[in-house]
C-alpha cells in the first residue's frame, strides 16, 4: 500500500543588503539584467554537500549573484509559506527561505556589480510610506489608509485574528504622526498584503486582490516574497541600531557627526532635532574625534570622528536610543 504524497522541502537564502548613499538606505537587487524580469534579492537554495554552513552559502550566492562581499551579515526569520514559488495545483518543492540582514558600502566602483546585473535600489522606491523625514507621506492619506479603512470595516466571520481588523490598523499606521513606530515595518506590509493593496497579493492569487479593480501600485514589487523579507530587515535595523552600534557598519572609517545623523535619519524615516541627537552621541561614548577636519563639507570644515570600538567592551547595549519627535 502506497503512503501518502509528500511535498518535498526545499532550503532557500535570501539576503537584504543594505547600503547608505547620499543620505538615502539603498538595498541591493540581483536579476536587474534580463529584461521585463522583477528585481528581487540576491538568494539561492542551500545544498548540505557543497556549503558547510548557511551563512557560507549566503556569502557565495551574494558574490556570484553580485561581485560584492559582504562583511556584517545576521540571520532575520525563517520563511516558509506556502505559495512563495507555488501557484494552485502545484507540486514542485515547497520552498522554506531563510532571510539574512547584511551591512555593506556602496562601491566606490560599481562595474563589476553592474557586469553581475546587479545594483543598489532606494529602499523607499519599495516601501515610500516609511520615510517621514519631510512629514507625513502623502500617499498614507491619497491612497493607504482610505482603502485600508474600507477593508477594516468589516471582518469576515471566518477569520481567526486575535485583534479585529480596525485595531490592527490603528496599531500598524497609527493615529496621526504621534502614533506611528518606525519599528512596524512590517506589521504594515502584512496588512497591505492581507488587504490586497500590493501586487504581491495580486500576483499569488489572493482573492480579496482579485476582486478589486487593480490600483496603483505601492511601491515596486520584488519577486517571490523578498518584499516581506526586506520589510523584515529594514524593521530589524531600526531596531537594532538603538541599542548595538551597527550603524556604523553603513559610514565610511571616518566621518562628520553631521554624516552620522542623517544616516541615522535616513535609515529611521525620520528626522531628529540636531542638538538632541549630539546630545545623545556624546552621552553615549560611541564616538572620538580624529583631530582631523573634513573639507568637503559644503561650509565650514567639520571635526571628523571614527566609532569607538572599545564601547563593545564597556557595555552590552551600545546604541542610539534617540526619543520622540
Amino acid at each position: 500500500m502506497r503512503g501518502p504524497v509528500r511535498t518535498p522541502i526545499e532550503i532557500g537564502l535570501t539576503a537584504a543588503i543594505v547600503a547608505v548613499e547620499e543620505e538615502s538606505p539603498r538595498i541591493l537587487v540581483a536579476g536587474a539584467d534580463r529584461a521585463g524580469a522583477p528585481l528581487g534579492l540576491p538568494s539561492g537554495p542551500f545544498d548540505a554537500l557543497k556549503h558547510r554552513t548557511f551563512e557560507i552559502a549566503l556569502r557565495t550566492f551574494v558574490a556570484e549573484q553580485t561581485a560584492l562581499a559582504v562583511g556584517y551579515v545576521e540571520q532575520l526569520y525563517t520563511f516558509g509559506d506556502r505559495g512563495r514559488h507555488a501557484q494552485a495545483g502545484d507540486t514542485g518543492p515547497h520552498v522554506v527561505s531563510v532571510g539574512y540582514l547584511a551591512l555593506t558600502r556602496v562601491p566606490a566602483d560599481d562595474k563589476a556589480l553592474k557586469a553581475a546585473g546587479a545594483r543598489f535600489e532606494p529602499w523607499y522606491r519599495f516601501f515610500p510610506w516609511e520615510d517621514w523625514r519631510k512629514g507625513r507621506p502623502a500617499i498614507l492619506n491619497a491612497a493607504i489608509i482610505p482603502a485600508l479603512a474600507a477593508w477594516a470595516k468589516t471582518t469576515p466571520a471566518r477569520e481567526q485574528a486575535a485583534l479585529p481588523r480596525r485595531a490592527r490598523l490603528k496599531l500598524a499606521f497609527g493615529d496621526g504622526a504621534s502614533g506611528w513606530d518606525e519599528e512596524k515595518v512590517l506589521e504594515r506590509y502584512e496588512l497591505l498584503y492581507e488587504a490586497g493593496l500590493v501586487e504581491e497579493a495580486r500576483r499569488d492569487g489572493r482573492g480579496v486582490a482579485l476582486a478589486r479593480k487593480k490600483p496603483a501600485p505601492l511601491g515596486a514589487a520584488l519577486r517571490f516574497d523578498h518584499r516581506r523579507i526586506l520589510a523584515t530587515a529594514i524593521a530589524r535595523l531600526r531596531s537594532k541600531m538603538k541599542y548595538r552600534p551597527v550603524v556604523f557598519e553603513l559610514l565610511d572609517e571616518e566621518f562628520t557627526l553631521t554624516e552620522l545623523q542623517r544616516t541615522v535619519e535616513a535609515i529611521a524615516g525620520r528626522h531628529l532635532h540636531k542638538q538632541n541627537f549630539r546630545r545623545l552621541v556624546e552621552s553615549t561614548a560611541l564616538v572620538e574625534p580624529t583631530g582631523e577636519m573634513a573639507t568637503k563639507t559644503g561650509g565650514r570644515p567639520a571635526a571628523l570622528y571614527r566609532f569607538r570600538r572599545d564601547v563593545l567592551a564597556e557595555r552590552p547595549a551600545a546604541g542610539l536610543r534617540f526619543g520622540g519627535r
